[in-house]
């Protein structure tokens, strides 16, 4: 059977469990200089081939040669677009480190207690404020980092599905990138260790 490796595409970089060190570690690239609002892993684009021999250069160093027997748990930022999110897996799963791939949203791993809850989170561009139940996204809405308050959230929180209005559903502050302080009143904040500890744990049974 196949083995999982952990990812989180971040804000700046790519983290990659280590198995073997049990800890994350950073992949990026001397081309990464992302533009205001725009993913940094956009550039590898412009450079695929390259930038794909370096992350498997990267994997080689962490997991041996034999890296067609792996399985690549990407967990992507809430406000991933479509097109960014295939492109994210082709860009892994044709980089010759991996056997295949599986995608998955930060918010969907937030917890696995409960069957619904709501997923408050921040990238480079967007706050997403999440509905999550059964494991899938039920809705979601985005507002700019730029204009947004944590009291115009917390008056949607409301009113974002009717499962909502009528149930105490839990809230989650994914303080991922450690910016979310100014959201830290409307639930319980899940910070940086707490999120990478539960990343560690995912395996593609799971997505």
């Amino acid at each position: 059977m196949a083995k999982t490796i952990p990812m989180i595409v971040t804000n700046r970089n790519i983290l990659v469990w280590d198995m073997n060190d049990k800890k994350f570690k950073a992949f990026s690239t001397s081309t990464e200089n992302p533009s205001p609002n725009i993913p940094f892993y956009h550039e590898y684009a412009e450079k695929i081939a390259e930038s794909q021999h370096y992350f498997k250069e990267f994997m080689k160093n962490l997991y041996g040669k034999k890296l067609t027997k792996y399985i690549l748990a990407i967990i992507v930022p809430d406000d991933t677009s479509r097109l960014e999110s295939i492109f994210i897996n082709e860009f892994f799963v044709n980089s010759g480190a991996c056997k295949a791939v599986a995608q998955m949203p930060m918010a969907l791993a937030l917890s696995k207690d409960d069957s619904k809850y709501i997923s408050i989170s921040k990238s480079l561009r967007n706050v997403t404020l999440e509905y999550v139940k059964n494991n899938e996204t039920v809705v979601k809405k985005y507002y700019d980092i730029n204009d947004c308050n944590s009291q115009q959230i917390a008056n949607d929180i409301n009113v974002l599905h009717i499962d909502i209005e009528y149930n105490e559903i839990p809230v989650f502050v994914n303080n991922f990138n450690k910016d979310m302080d100014d959201f830290f009143e409307l639930g319980q904040v899940i910070s940086s260790k707490e999120f990478m500890d539960k990343i560690s744990a995912v395996d593609v049974e799971k997505l």
